[in-house]
């Protein structure tokens, strides 16, 4: 960002008066090296290390780049360190604040430190989603002629959010969720350095569980509940943060549940199992203490969409698609926005009527192939397209279902051994009572019974 007098008297009060910065912002990484996590992006030769001028391009210059991840990840922390190490001038915007005069402010001004100089600029937009069409617009001269060097942050899906000609232009590099060792690793980091906590307080383990719980791979939110923890402890005159200390600061009450261990899977199993026997409203609890405790909402998704086929199948059809569009939003979208759209999937799943004889059909299906019921493809059926096929009767008297009336040809689709025999019984409940209804004019049809199986 550009230095003027009263950011670097607001720097020169931080560096005096720790305080007065969040603990999230004073843990910030110095350098590459110290940043937790997303090593995939940090390895010798990348892009960012290339832009804190840690390798040489020779005439291949640094890239343009968009960081795409989750809250907290670090994509803003990952341009502080490009900013502290770097060489080039480094001017930040964001887009929540920012629009075309302040892009193109600083864009002229790229170019004039380039020309009188030999001075590059390093552009950090975030928020890049929040800018329109013709915002976004606005910056392809610059990236485009290297008049500045983009690093754009992030938290949706840029092939949705950011236009295609900037995109192509720029690396897009994807931040993976911090994990709970990275996490740690952080927390222990803030209590002990001289910038953070400098070891005022100490971390119970039931508080340092607590924080990664409720962190979710936030590095941020994490950081923001150990220094309210901090300070409550603090206040009371303690040397340690306790759990209850930590409960009453942040305000959220320690969900037991460990994302490895059996509560893991005994709520997700309670979930699915609520769904199945229709109870909503327990379906809905197991879902919020899901969220609560951390789980990733993929995991989550997941079951939902094996739920819909294997619980719900035919007999309401849209349950899966329900489950699927849910699934996309969630890794859109991500936390906290995600956890409506997992609540209306499971009403929607929880509420719907219940069929699993998909699921057994394709599981007895599977039963006699493993057990060697299979037998050869009919003639009929058989590939006729390639030289020589009909000298061995392949297709020879195959009916075109199409040219008969009702679309249903009266002919052996089966092998010898399976014809006739039923996998799918479909029950009566829902959607699934017109299935069942068809399945059993169609099969009177293809057994050359009479019967209309037009619709």
């Amino acid at each position: 960002m550009e230095p003027d007098l009263f950011t670097a008297a607001a720097e020169e009060r931080q560096t005096q008066d720790p305080s007065a910065s969040p603990l999230a912002v004073r843990m910030r990484p110095r350098t590459l090296d110290d940043v937790v996590g997303q090593q995939h992006l940090l390895r010798p030769g990348s892009p960012l290390r290339r832009l804190v001028g840690e390798a040489g391009g020779g005439p291949a210059g640094p890239s343009s780049v968009m960081l795409w991840g989750p809250p907290g990840t670090g994509k803003t922390t990952l341009a502080y360190v490009v900013s502290q190490a770097t060489d080039k001038r480094f001017v930040e915007l964001s887009a929540i604040t920012a629009g075309v005069k302040e892009v193109r402010a600083v864009i002229d001004s790229a170019r004039r430190s380039s020309g009188a100089y030999s001075k590059d600029t390093v552009l950090f937009l975030d928020e890049i989603h929040r800018f329109s069409k013709a915002q976004q617009d606005s910056l392809l001269p610059a990236v485009e002629n290297r008049w500045v060097t983009l690093i754009a942050a992030t938290t949706e899906n840029p092939y949705f959010s950011v236009i295609s000609p900037l995109l192509s232009r720029s690396l897009l590099l994807t931040l993976e969720p911090l994990t709970d060792a990275d996490i740690r690793g952080l927390l222990h980091r803030a209590v002990e350095q001289e910038r953070g906590l400098g070891g005022a307080v100490s971390l119970s383990a039931e508080s340092e569980a607590h924080l990664l719980r409720i962190a979710g791979g936030d590095a941020r939110r994490a950081l923001t509940a150990l220094e309210a923890g901090a300070g409550s402890a603090l206040a009371k005159g303690e040397s340690e943060i306790t759990l209850s200390t930590l409960e009453a600061a942040v305000d959220r009450a320690a969900v037991k549940y460990d994302r490895d261990g059996d509560q893991h899977y005994d709520v997700s199993s309670a979930l699915i199992k609520s769904i199945r026997g229709s109870d909503v409203d327990a379906a809905l609890h197991y879902l919020a203490r899901m969220i609560e405790a951390g789980e990733d909402p993929r995991f989550i998704a997941r079951r939902l969409m094996i739920s819909a086929s294997e619980d719900i199948g035919m007999a309401d059809p849209t349950a899966l698609q329900t489950a699927v569009a849910a699934a996309q939003a969630v890794a859109m979208i991500g936390f906290p926005e995600a956890r409506i759209t997992l609540g209306q999937a499971v009403v929607a799943l929880a509420l719907a009527p219940k069929s699993n004889a998909a699921y057994k059909a394709i599981d007895a299906a599977l039963a006699d192939v493993r057990a060697g019921v299979a037998g050869p493809v009919p003639p009929h059926l058989r590939d006729s397209h390639y030289k020589g096929s009909e000298k061995l009767g392949h297709g020879k008297g195959y009916q075109y279902p199409h040219d008969l009336p009702g679309g249903i040809a009266a002919q052996q689709y089966a092998p010898e051994g399976i014809h006739g025999k039923r996998y799918y019984e479909p029950t009566r409940y829902g959607a699934e009572a017109r299935y069942a209804d068809v399945a059993e004019r169609v099969r009177a049809r293809l057994h050359g019974s009479s019967g209309d199986a037009t619709d």
